[in-house]
């Protein structure tokens, strides 16, 4: 059986990082606003081709969540308090049920980050979409400085994702496309449908990290998007990060890893594979790092590794290394 791969299915995580810093380098980038005396910045993404699983089951009301999760959990990580948020929703055609249901999808996750929506876009274009985008921009504040120089021994805490979240869906979909498996079927080994695993909302880290952010000098946050485990390596180019004790894989995962024969470094490059945030600190914080996300997390958080010598991103116990 062929192994499939995130590039195959049509994204080389490669070129696209290639093509991002050409456009930093072209159109400017990486940089907070200054505003009486505080430092802004502006997070922007989208839902990506997890609103096709929504489409083809008709329920729309989570993908506001993702599309609100993506931008506040990335602005934690520049140690920035999100404050407001903006969305825009592209159709194919008006589609008042649709535009509703993402609405409250939306709300829910505006809730969860304790922020409001202060505007949007609505736009039908039915000569460039087809069913429909979802994207979003959040404001936030600085208010402590991230990441900050990092050293052998810190200490990497992983916070457990509820999924997939909003990454590596054009691979999910061609996996389960290739083996003739709908989104409404429930296989052996997982809790739920196949469409009710992949539209699962992405965690929302707002509380958590904040409440972690008053209390411990977080050193650096790294929000386990697309690139995977890769992801690390923003915080710092000088360091290696050993993840020794990683998350076993959410059941969704494995199912994937077996019926697409994919590898396990393509997995953790591609995945989150169950870490959605990960945060370093110094070894004497991190009791201290535990009992707050134990009070205020209300998804398991626990050592994942630690900061060593080298470079890239290990997984040891897998011979993974980016």
């Amino acid at each position: 059986m062929k192994r499939m791969s995130y590039a195959d299915a049509g994204v080389d995580i490669d070129r696209e990082e290639e093509a991002v810093r050409d456009i930093v380098a072209t159109a400017g980038g990486g940089e907070a606003v200054s505003l009486d005396g505080h430092r802004l910045v502006l997070c922007t993404d989208g839902v990506g081709s997890k609103v096709l699983v929504a489409n083809a089951l008709r329920k729309w009301d989570t993908v506001g969540i993702d599309c609100v999760a993506m931008n506040v959990n990335d602005a934690l990580c520049m140690g920035a308090r999100p404050l407001a948020f903006v969305d825009y929703l592209a159709l194919e055609h008006t589609d008042a049920a649709l535009a509703h249901e993402v609405a409250v999808g939306l709300r829910r996750g505006a809730d969860l980050a304790g922020i409001p929506i202060i505007g949007g876009e609505t736009a039908t274009l039915p000569d460039i979409i087809r069913g429909f985008d979802l994207a979003g921009t959040c404001v936030a504040v600085i208010e402590h400085e991230l990441p900050r120089p990092l050293q052998p021994g810190d200490v990497i805490v992983g916070l457990a994702s509820s999924g997939l979240h909003s990454n590596g869906y054009t691979l999910a979909r061609r996996v389960f496309a290739d083996n003739g498996i709908s989104y409404r079927d429930r296989l052996p080994g997982l809790s739920a449908s196949v469409g009710e695993l992949l539209l699962e909302p992405t965690c929302i880290y707002v509380a958590e990290i904040l409440a972690l952010l008053r209390e411990v000098p977080v050193k650096g946050i790294a929000h386990i998007t697309g690139s995977g485990l890769r992801k690390m390596k923003r915080l710092s180019p000088d360091v290696q990060f050993a993840l020794t004790h990683p998350f076993p894989p959410p059941d969704i995962f494995t199912v994937m890893q077996e019926l697409g024969n994919i590898t396990s470094q393509e997995m953790y490059q591609t995945f989150n594979m169950g870490m959605g945030m990960a945060v370093v600190v110094a070894p004497e914080h991190v009791d201290r790092t535990l009992d707050v996300l134990e009070r205020h997390c209300p998804v398991e958080a626990r050592v994942m590794g630690e900061v060593r010598e080298g470079k890239g991103v290990v997984v040891p116990s897998l011979g993974l290394h980016y």
